[in-house]
């Protein structure tokens, strides 16, 4: 019968100590959010600049794009989060 060795093993140690270990929470990461967060206030920004542009545009210029006075009230009285 062969003799087992019970001192050290060459290579690595084992650790024995718990590690943390990252969870990965379900749903969007934080950066995600950050990311949809932004681009929703530059699409409000962009409405309201071209709300105001319109709210700007003379007879004529409205004749040659084919809208009224009308048109762009209903556009200019909605709300800048609104499409």
């Amino acid at each position: 019968m062969k003799a087992l060795s019970l001192g050290p093993t060459p290579g690595p140690i084992p650790c024995t100590t718990p590690q943390r270990v990252r969870r990965r929470v379900a749903g969007p990461s934080l950066r995600h959010m950050q990311s949809l967060v932004r681009k929703m206030l530059q699409q409000w920004g962009r409405r309201r600049r071209e709300r105001a542009e319109l709210a700007r545009l003379d007879d004529r210029m409205l004749r040659d794009i084919g809208i009224t006075r009308g048109d762009i009230w209903q556009e200019i009285s909605k709300p800048f989060w609104r499409q």
